[in-house]
């Protein structure tokens, strides 16, 4: 049976969806943005960005009864794939060596409140 996920522990939906739904012992998350859930703010740089926004997706992994080591696919949307690099230095901190997830990475024209970056993942529970 279909459930929804709410944390406070991220930012709460800007828009008609759920923060992540679980379905047959997975849980998919929508995609998060760099959004302090304290503050409401965005952080500055694409490094930042990314890490608030892998730290939301762990929040709300951890809500489920998830976790990052769990996680089986992300999507990455990037407003600039001249951000890649560094992105990819950060998001390589979330994950462990040997068993990261499999990954899409995408430039698009543009991100919702003009974030840098937006990430999504599906994780088993």
């Amino acid at each position: 049976m279909k459930q929804v996920v709410s944390t406070d522990r991220a930012p709460a939906a800007i828009g008609p969806y759920a923060q992540a739904v679980t379905l047959n012992g997975l849980i998919i998350t929508s995609g998060q943005l760099p959004i302090d859930p304290a503050t409401g703010a965005f952080p500055e740089g694409i490094q930042a960005q990314t890490r608030q926004s892998l730290t939301n997706v762990k929040a709300i992994l951890e809500a489920a009864g998830s976790s990052m080591d769990k996680v089986v696919k992300t999507t990455v949307f990037l407003s600039d794939m001249n951000n890649f690099g560094a992105m990819n230095e950060v998001y390589a901190t979330f994950f462990t060596e040997g068993s990261y997830p499999a990954r899409s990475a995408v430039e698009v024209a543009r991100l919702p409140k003009d974030a840098l970056v937006e990430i999504e993942v599906t994780a088993a529970l």
